[in-house]
């Protein structure tokens, strides 16, 4: 790296036209690979005689949930006449849009009424207020209505808006264009006291990626920022600043090129976190290689001569560093959940490009005009004037090996067992900036509504039952009756609740023949008896769905109850809430397996590296210490394990393993230098102090940074790396020399080779001169 300028400067020219095509034609290069499609004549199997199903008529169903976005209307009561008069201008003004479908509100509610005469359920705006408050009851008791459309205490009024989307030209108009719609028509009567707010897909789905975007701009430049004010202050010396910095950027650039090849699209992490995350890996090793050729700049070496000694001396540490942080984040690859798979596989890409820039610009860089002063500076920065005044914490640990050794064990072991009663949960409003709109409209619709979020009881039954059978009504109504039982599911609605609307009482078995005086849109929504199968539809509030965990086990072992008295029923709990149920411990497994799968391979490469299992074994202490203050830390401040944890202690054990390779790596080389053990250690610590506490500061700092942003995934893993990062820099100075004098002593340690002696003469009065 330091000897073949040209080489290297022409390999970093092909990596860099590889990263170009991927940010100006990924498309294309990605069709370069794809094999040629196959043609395979599969022979079907004969299949089993079936019944033949009557074909379902064209009917398009109601639906209460099918909306692309929802305006929500709040009002003290909205039965007055200038209010009615208001909402429907309103309704008939959206409408009027070019780039709206549909509008479905009350009025769009199908005529219940046995005889086919059409009955509104608002009145003429013109009627008399007694009448009005009548048909507000009313209203709120229809089925269709009370805690589906209008909430039931009538304040809170939803309009169903579906989009054509070939007249969508603005994201805007799918939400601010609403509302500006509705404001102007509800400025026009004094007495429309409406507010608005829009939620549903399209506007949580537009928050979401907005806020993405302007995060990635936005933290990336501070952190970049803070990274590059922390280096000045710490190096003196702009020139060392700019070369350490040139690394870290140009594995960014070439990264986030080569993931394009990938084709892993709007991935938070990804865009947010993999840049700042690889600017600080990439940091962390170009401060310990510059720290080493500022040293030997200092001592008189020419830039070649001091980049290659550099390189020399902990060339193998950057390598084994970026080998066990690829493997710690490498792990991710193993989880379910797609959006932490792809950020796994880019880490991956990231820390190997990153490491291969660190290698290669910072030796080209010292052999340039930029190296002649990289050493001014050196020994004045403030880790440098007061690393002897941390030395005492090396000669306190010394003295008490057998005691520190002990309690970095025990309180180890301690943390790990409190971080382990971590519970996972998932909210989707974790996902959306506090305070927007989209969260605050989630936080409205659960106590409104009972939730913006739907699920369902699925139920089929067998051939063997007719579709006009009463017990198919029994048994609808049996899981009606389960849902009413669990105060978190929200108004429960199947074709039982529509009967129930209809003149007259009696048992459900007596009320089936009036399934055929249903409209056939409404039918339809809950009940398919062409196709043997009906639903119950109920909401589902967005206070963590690890709360609905007690609530849907006892639902299941309730259908299943109910299954055992219809044998030929069978009911299927399902939705969306329901899937992130029953895989939220999917999270937990993913983390244990990413962490352990993680801590064995890593264990097993320093193992191998510095052929000792014993070195490899005291490594875990430093390296698992963190992560255990860390859980312990989200367990003391009341956090769940979410996707976002699952990520960070991932990633923050690849990061944490770098400090400790770097000591240990010092530490082996010493031990062949010096008699003494605790001489090493000491000689380790003053070796790659300066190091690790620079890079401390720097990539805690990098991190802080994040802490403001107003998403709460984005602070949660800022907070989480910062104080992993933190307290792994503690693990390395008091934990590990203390592990390292107890139990690596000299006897223990088999002889590492002699490292290569550099051939220049130079080179060889300089260091006998040290």
């Amino acid at each position: 790296m330091a000897d073949h300028p040209v080489m290297v400067t022409l390999f970093i020219l092909l990596l860099s036209g590889i990263a170009l095509l991927g940010y100006t034609m990924p498309e294309e290069v990605r069709d370069w690979f794809k094999p040629a499609p196959v043609q395979q004549v599969q022979q079907q199997k004969p299949e089993k005689p079936r019944k033949v199903r009557e074909t379902p008529p064209d009917v398009d169903p109601i639906s209460l949930t099918d909306a692309d976005t929802i305006l929500v209307i709040d009002s003290e009561d909205f039965f007055t006449p200038e209010r009615i008069k208001a909402l429907r201008e309103i309704v008939e003004q959206i409408e009027s849009l070019d780039y709206v479908r549909s509008v479905f509100w009350l009025e769009d509610i199908p005529n219940l009424n046995i005889f086919g005469l059409r009955e509104p359920l608002i009145p003429n705006e013109r009627a008399s207020q007694k009448r009005l408050d009548a048909a507000k009851e009313k209203t709120v008791a229809h089925p269709l209505v009370g805690g589906q459309l209008l909430s039931v205490d009538g304040k809170t009024l939803l309009l169903m808006i579906k989009f054509d989307w070939l007249h969508v030209t603005d994201d805007d108009a799918c939400t601010i264009g609403l509302k500006d719609v509705a404001r102007e028509v509800a400025a026009k009567y004094p007495g429309a006291d409406f507010s608005f707010l829009t939620t549903g897909r399209v506007p949580i789905y537009l928050t979401a990626v907005r806020t993405h975007n302007a995060n990635k701009v936005k933290y990336q430049v501070i952190g970049y920022g803070m990274i590059l004010f922390m280096a000045v202050i710490l190096f003196r010396g702009i020139s060392a600043v700019i070369i350490v910095a040139l690394a870290p950027m140009f594995g960014v650039f070439l990264t986030m090129g080569f993931i394009q090849f990938l084709d892993f699209q709007d991935n938070p992490f990804n865009d947010v976190v993999l840049p700042v995350l690889l600017s600080l890996v990439g940091l962390t090793d170009g401060v310990h290689l510059m720290v080493q050729i500022r040293k030997h700049r200092a001592a008189g070496l020419s830039g070649r001569d001091a980049a290659r000694r550099g390189v020399q001396e902990v060339g193998l540490a950057c390598l084994l560093t970026s080998v066990t942080t690829a493997i710690g984040f490498g792990s991710l690859s193993l989880a379910h959940h797609e959006t932490v798979r792809e950020f796994g596989y880019s880490c991956v890409v990231g820390v190997l490009l990153t490491f291969i820039a660190v290698i290669t610009v910072i030796p080209l860089a010292c052999r340039t005009w930029l190296g002649r002063s990289i050493h001014v500076g050196y020994g004045k920065g403030i880790i440098d004037r007061h690393l002897g005044r941390i030395s005492v914490i090396i000669e306190m640990v010394l003295k008490r090996t057998r005691f520190i050794s002990s309690l970095g064990i025990g309180v180890t072991a301690i943390l790990i067992l409190i971080s382990l009663t971590l519970r996972p949960d998932e909210r989707r409003a974790n996902m959306l900036p506090d305070g927007s709109e989209a969260a605050v409209a989630l936080n409205h619709m659960d106590r409104a509504m009972g939730g913006l979020e739907h699920s369902r009881v699925h139920v089929t039954w067998d051939d063997d039952v007719p579709s006009d059978s009463p017990e198919v009504l029994v048994a609808i109504s049996e899981v009606d009756d389960l849902l009413l039982q669990e105060e978190l599911i929200g108004h429960p609605i199947s074709i039982r609740n529509i009967l129930g609307a209809l003149p007259g009482e009696g048992k459900p078995e007596e009320r089936m023949s009036m399934m055929d005086l249903l409209p056939p849109p409404l039918k339809r929504a809950f009940y398919t008896p062409e196709r043997n199968q009906a639903e119950v539809s109920f909401h589902v509030q967005d206070l963590g769905i690890a709360r609905y965990g007690p609530t849907f086990t006892r639902i299941e072992e309730g259908l299943k109850t109910i299954g055992a008295a219809h044998p030929h029923f069978q009911f299927e709990l399902t939705g969306s809430a329901v899937w992130r149920w029953r895989n939220l411990y999917q999270i937990v497994v993913d983390l244990a397996a990413s962490l352990g799968s993680a801590a064995i391979i890593i264990l097993v490469v320093l193992a191998f590296a510095f052929r000792s299992l014993r070195l490899g074994l005291i490594s875990i202490i430093p390296n698992m210490f963190p992560l255990a203050v860390t859980g312990t830390f989200l367990v003391f401040t009341g956090q769940s394990l979410e996707i976002v944890s699952v990520c960070a202690f991932t990633v923050c054990l690849g990061i944490a393993v770098d400090d400790t390779i770097h000591f240990l790596t010092r530490f082996r080389e010493e031990q062949l230098l010096v008699d003494s053990d605790e001489e090493a250690i000491r000689r380790a610590f003053t070796g790659v102090g300066t190091a690790l506490i620079m890079t401390t500061v720097i990539l805690v700092a990098g991190f802080s940074t994040v802490i403001f942003s107003d998403m709460r995934d984005q602070r949660i893993f800022a907070i989480m790396s910062g104080l992993t990062i933190s307290s792994a820099l503690f693990g390395d100075l008091v934990f590990l020399p203390a592990l390292l004098a107890r139990y690596a002593k000299r006897s223990q340690v088999p002889a590492m080779e002699e490292p290569e002696e550099l051939s220049d003469p130079m080179v060889e009065q300089t260091l006998v001169r040290e």
